[in-house]
């Protein structure tokens, strides 16, 4: 399965409060649950006006047919060919 990055141009994402993003992670919940299995959030990092989120599926269809029914942009997605941390340098 190949995992993607998918970056969620939303405005004030950023100032999102506590209450704010559970209820978007809710609703995402929700429209997974009515889709394929195949499809996985991992996470999502909240920055000043994006959500970059974390997926795991077997083709960028699917993660458009998520953004399409939840209802949250899918600005760009990109195939994470790599994955690096400070450890990749010990070897």
């Amino acid at each position: 399965m190949t995992q993607y990055l998918i970056e969620r141009e939303i405005a004030g994402a950023g100032a999102m409060d506590e209450h704010a993003l559970r209820d978007a992670a809710k609703h995402s919940n929700a429209v997974l649950a009515q889709m394929s299995p195949d499809i996985q959030w991992v996470h999502s990092y909240v920055a000043g006006d994006k959500i970059y989120c974390v997926y795991n599926a077997p083709s960028e269809q699917l993660i458009r047919e998520h953004a399409e029914k939840s209802g949250f942009p899918a600005n760009r997605i990109t195939p994470v060919s790599a994955i690096i941390d400070p450890t990749t340098g010990m070897g």
